[in-house]
């Protein structure tokens, strides 16, 4: 097969960037079963998921730049063999301190996702990146479906370090297959990889996220958690200035606040607080015992299956978004895609009361999510520069991770703030959790309205959008701007 094969290159990008997107979920309902087994604590065991989270926060942005400045093709192989050792770590891990360490190597594969699309914007023809950038987000998006789906019966069938194992051989494979049949993009972007403003994000990110997955457990008022949120909002005024002012920036702030950029950035912030939302307490709901006055009793592969809606639907529309840009749009099909997943969350907070009811919810809050992380990917790819795709991409993914860390701190106040004496929530707590998240992917779809209707014209160093807010930044972007 030839070496430029856009086909083989797709299914390449696909197999990576969809075997980290399960392992975001995968482990997710597996973490009784890991804390058991590892004679570990509940807090601690909580831990392998926080630690991928906050890995992935700081390798995304950070790597999808090194990918810009000194190869997009070099930077994927190195990522995927990161992740393969994660993987493989992992399945041999002994204790809970080195799983947890494992999951950190894991969120190396996080800057898969900017990297697929700067490869795809690279080297496939220009009629052909929308719709390839569609499918890679419905491969992307189906892929935390499938973890959630898959988790139980692979734990039931297999043991949890199957988890892990199944996808080293797959991973493996893929890397050998990048460095052989990917070519390396001639386009790179200028200057050098900013360390000090690499550090302050990782900084500001690792002081905001951390309180925010521990705050349920710490306290929202402890010590911890209030200095660790002060130290995020001094970093991230420390980040802005170091940007403002390096010469080659890790994040450029005048790509950030392109119209286009920075509403589909709010956007992703909204709708990844109620996308995660639905993936953390969901599964929860319906396998908690009838005795609580609600739920199923549903057991993990249960619980999964009651998942599949979303899974097959997220996939569906996914691939369907490609077809229908050119046609309405990705403005339209982002504020669609929120709007369903808004309307899903209302539809659970009034109708729970059976196993098909929340299936059938689940089914159209998964077209939403198809709809939605395709069309934020277009809008971003076709409003920056080809060489800051992988840097504006890679913060797109970050921003909609914190809105997810946001969404899911919030449903859990809401959802844990009042017990019953058997220890399980109330009713009303998921009521309550439910209708936030249909507020908050309410607000994405209301944040998706303000994107400007943009043509990318795309020339060599240059973003041209055709709406007037624009015009100005426009300038910023050039090469001559920019030296």
């Amino acid at each position: 097969m030839p070496r430029n094969s856009p086909r083989l290159t797709f299914v390449v990008l696909a197999t990576g960037a969809g075997v980290f997107s399960m392992l975001q979920s995968l482990i997710a309902p597996a973490l009784p079963t890991v804390q058991h087994a590892l004679h570990t604590s509940q807090s601690t065991a909580t831990w392998v998921m926080t630690a991928y989270l906050l890995s992935a926060s700081i390798f995304t942005p950070i790597l999808g730049r090194v990918g810009d400045v000194i190869g997009k093709k070099r930077t994927l192989v190195a990522v995927l063999v990161a992740l393969t050792i994660g993987c493989l770590l992992a399945a041999l891990a002994p204790t809970i301190g080195v799983l947890i360490v494992a999951r950190v190597v894991q969120g190396i594969g996080g800057a898969l996702f900017p990297l697929s699309f700067g490869i795809i914007r690279d080297e496939f023809a220009p009629a052909e990146v929308s719709s390839s950038i569609s499918n890679l987000s419905a491969v992307i998006a189906a892929g935390g479906g499938v973890g959630i789906v898959a988790a139980g019966p692979i734990v039931s069938a297999l043991d949890y370090r199957w988890l892990f194992w199944l996808p080293v051989g797959v991973v493996a494979v893929t890397a050998l297959i990048a460095l052989r049949f990917i070519p390396e993009s001639p386009r790179r972007a200028e200057g050098r990889v900013n360390w000090l403003g690499a550090v302050l994000l990782s900084g500001w990110l690792v002081a905001l996220l951390l309180p925010l997955s521990q705050a349920t457990g710490w306290g929202w008022t402890s010590t911890r958690v209030i200095g660790l949120f002060a130290t995020a909002v001094v970093l991230f005024a420390l980040w802005l200035l170091a940007e403002s002012r390096s010469r080659s920036p890790l994040i450029d702030m005048r790509i950030m606040r392109l119209p286009a950029v920075w509403t589909t950035n709010a956007a992703a912030l909204l709708f990844g607080a109620g996308m995660y939302g639905i993936w953390s307490f969901l599964p929860g709901f319906v396998q908690t015992p009838r005795s609580a006055g609600y739920g199923f009793g549903a057991s993990v592969t249960t619980a999964g299956l009651l998942m599949l809606p979303m899974l097959v639907a997220m996939f569906g529309s996914g691939v369907l978004s490609g077809r229908l840009e050119p046609v309405l749009g990705a403005k339209k099909l982002l504020t669609a895609g929120a709007a369903l997943g808004a309307v899903a969350c209302g539809f659970l907070t009034v109708w729970h009361d059976r196993p098909w009811q929340v299936a059938f919810a689940a089914g159209i809050f998964g077209l939403g999510i198809g709809l939605a992380f395709a069309s934020m990917a277009n809008l971003i790819v076709g409003s920056v520069p080809a060489e800051q795709t992988g840097a504006a991409t890679g913060m797109n993914a970050n921003i909609r991770t914190i809105g997810g860390s946001i969404g899911a701190a919030l449903t859990s106040v809401l959802v844990t703030s009042r017990l019953q004496p058997s220890g399980l929530p109330y009713a009303s707590g998921y009521t309550h959790g439910f209708s936030l998240l249909a507020l908050l992917l309410l607000g994405a779809a209301l944040a998706a309205l303000l994107v400007p209707v943009t043509r990318a014209v795309r020339t060599p160093g240059m973003a041209i959008t055709f709406d007037e807010a624009s015009r100005v930044e426009r300038r910023a972007v050039t090469p001559s701007a920019r030296s």
